[in-house]
């Protein structure tokens, strides 16, 4: 498929060097990118939950200012 990307000209220049050297063509350099990323995004899966821990309750309702001075003071 054609498409049209807009690439920092930095990275374009380096990608066209790449190719170069490689003897590649920059789309075939592009898609390979493309693919190793896609792959590795789906090699990661669901994050493992999060602990859980009982804290003993709140100390103090963070939405009353004064409260929460009093309690960060130690007033």
């Amino acid at each position: 498929m054609k498409t049209t990307l807009n690439i920092d000209d930095v990275v374009f220049a380096e990608l066209k060097r790449e190719a170069a050297r490689q003897g590649r063509t920059m789309s075939e350099m592009v898609e390979t990118a493309l693919r190793l990323l896609l792959r590795s995004q789906r090699k990661r899966g669901a994050l493992p939950p999060l602990p859980s821990f009982h804290s003993g309750g709140v100390l103090v309702d963070i939405a009353d200012r004064d409260a929460l001075y009093q309690a960060m003071e130690g007033r």
